[in-house]
């Protein structure tokens, strides 16, 4: 059943565009989710259709039609799970390195984390991500290991998604990448698209790109690499990929932003999602995972630091 929603505007929200509006009424929702629904003619102001870009007034009456969600075409696999945490809730899982959160569309693949979610919490997990990504509020790319929360509430989904909105998710990383750094730690705060160049990659992109916010600290040093820590403002697609790849510290391993000769037998970039810390959507205690390193991770740096 579709979900119908209406929203009334007073003076505080007056002259506000009306997709922004919605956006932040429904922290749960994407700007590009919301845009669908223009397209759709499925949103209305006073029961007519109105452009996204169209300003509110005091008085207005916004209309809003939610699709009811599509059935899930994707099956279950009995996959084992490393799960670090679980309640009613939510659940916070460390993904393997080389597994994918979930399909690609129209390219229904087995073996994704979320034929692996399906099959352990049935039919207990968050609807509102859509048809390919059920509970998933975010994600790391498949040759990253590490921590991710999955929503098997609807609430849950939501408080999750607006915490990752005003940037109160706590998401640390380690990685290797080549080079020595002048500094210690900075901030890199590039906007991110898709490439010009290339638009199966992303790129530092001034003109179409998302504002992006990286910071770093440098853990160790070696001749050729450094071991660092990076946190997380903004979660843009391949982020830290492409924000080290521009200041030119690709990261090890990484064979489509980093060096042609990059280190295959890394299979994939040395990155893992090594932190994760958010509020609980009920009691709102203050939640604090962290991880070991991937053994490939260990393993790495205990040759560099012998040479």
């Amino acid at each position: 059943m579709e979900n119908f929603q209406t929203i009334a505007v007073d003076e505080n929200l007056s002259g506000e565009r009306v997709d922004l509006l919605i956006c932040s009424k429904y922290p749960h929702t994407t700007r590009n989710f919301i845009h669908k629904l223009f397209l759709k003619k499925l949103i209305s102001v006073n029961n007519k259709p109105v452009s996204k870009h169209y300003k509110v007034k005091n008085h207005d009456f916004i209309q809003i039609i939610f699709p009811k969600p599509e059935k899930l075409d994707v099956a279950a696999e009995n996959i084992p799970l490393s799960i670090i945490y679980e309640d009613d809730q939510l659940l916070v899982v460390n993904k393997p390195k080389g597994m994918v959160v979930h399909p690609a569309p129209g390219h229904y693949l087995g073996g994704t984390l979320v034929n692996a979610l399906m099959w352990h919490c049935k039919d207990n997990l968050s609807g509102i991500g859509g048809v390919l990504r059920p509970g998933i509020v975010h994600r790391i790319d498949k040759d990253t290991s590490g921590l991710l929360v999955v929503a098997k509430t609807d609430f849950a989904h939501a408080s999750l998604c607006a915490q990752l909105k005003a940037h109160s998710v706590d998401r640390i990383y380690e990685a290797v990448v080549y080079g020595k750094f002048k500094s210690d730690f900075g901030t890199l705060s590039f906007p991110i698209g898709r490439s010009e160049r290339d638009r199966k990659k992303m790129a530092v992109n001034f003109k179409n790109g998302k504002n992006a916010v990286t910071h770093y600290k440098i853990i160790d040093s070696f001749d050729k690499f450094s071991y660092i820590k990076l946190k997380l403002e903004t979660g843009r697609t391949h982020q830290i990929r492409v924000h080290m790849a521009h200041i030119g510290h690709p990261l090890a391993g990484d064979c489509v932003y980093g060096p042609k000769s990059c280190f295959k037998e890394l299979k994939g970039q040395c990155l893992c999602a090594k932190t994760l810390g958010f509020y609980h959507p009920v009691s709102k205690e203050k939640m604090h995972f962290e991880i070991d390193l991937d053994e490939y991770f260990l393993k790495f740096l205990k040759i560099l630091r012998k040479n």
